[in-house]
């Protein structure tokens, strides 16, 4: 099984992040992503056959299953399982599988901060090494705001305990729209609006990043 590993220094304010696509053999599609201090692991299973109640007649049924470090999921997880759902959703041609399943695990390795858009980005290249068709990419981008307004984008577990507020956007590659955005804390319309723009502004970096792991990936198979 090919395997892709590259390193990059984060561009726009991002910590340095890489990853490994393909490196575990029962899923079919895996990836390892690692931001600054913050990794996690995914692996998608599937399209498979479904049996009894989550058969969908018209495209394929997708199930994110979260599991933390250590412990069992709890709220926050079964939170973040409801947003990476839906931002897989919108990208995975379903209809092309119906009556099929898919299930995406994501297990949190480690959690320096940023752990959301962490997830976000394993996923999709978990995605991507699976041949899953899809009618576009996706990233995930956290930014922190911090008692005086200061921003920061993809934020330690420090920074975001210091933070007035976190904010994390799941960005499309095609026009680089918005899937889905967790908040918490507090902030002004005109902050959001600041944030998102950093956001969309750092998920170029990202995208070029997959762009070089996919390559990478493809040159040695």
């Amino acid at each position: 099984m090919a395997a892709a590993a590259m390193a990059a220094s984060g561009g726009c304010g991002l910590r340095p992040f890489s990853c490994e696509q393909a490196l575990l053999s029962r899923p079919d599609g895996s990836a390892a992503f690692v931001q600054g201090a913050t990794s996690v692991l995914a692996g998608l299973y599937g399209p498979a056959e479904v049996r009894g109640s989550r058969e969908l007649p018209d495209r394929a049924a997708l199930e994110v299953l979260l599991r933390p470090k250590v412990g069992l999921p709890g709220v926050l997880e079964r939170s973040r399982e409801q947003l990476l759902r839906g931002t897989c959703e919108a990208v995975v041609l379903g209809a092309l599988h119906p009556r099929s399943a898919l299930t995406l695990v994501l297990q949190v390795l480690s959690d320096g901060g940023s752990l959301l858009s962490c997830c976000l980005n394993a996923a999709c290249l978990a995605l991507l090494d699976s041949g899953v068709p899809l009618r576009a990419l996706f990233c995930g981008v956290t930014c922190a705001l911090g008692p005086d307004g200061t921003l920061v984008l993809d934020p330690t577990a420090r920074q975001e305990q210091d933070a007035r507020a976190v904010l994390t956007f799941a960005i499309a590659s095609v026009e680089r729209k918005v899937l889905a955005a967790a908040t918490r804390g507090s902030c002004s319309a005109d902050e959001m609006q600041r944030c998102l723009a950093a956001a969309q502004s750092a998920a170029d970096s990202i995208f070029g990043f997959y762009r070089d792991c996919v390559r990478r990936k493809y040159s040695k198979s």
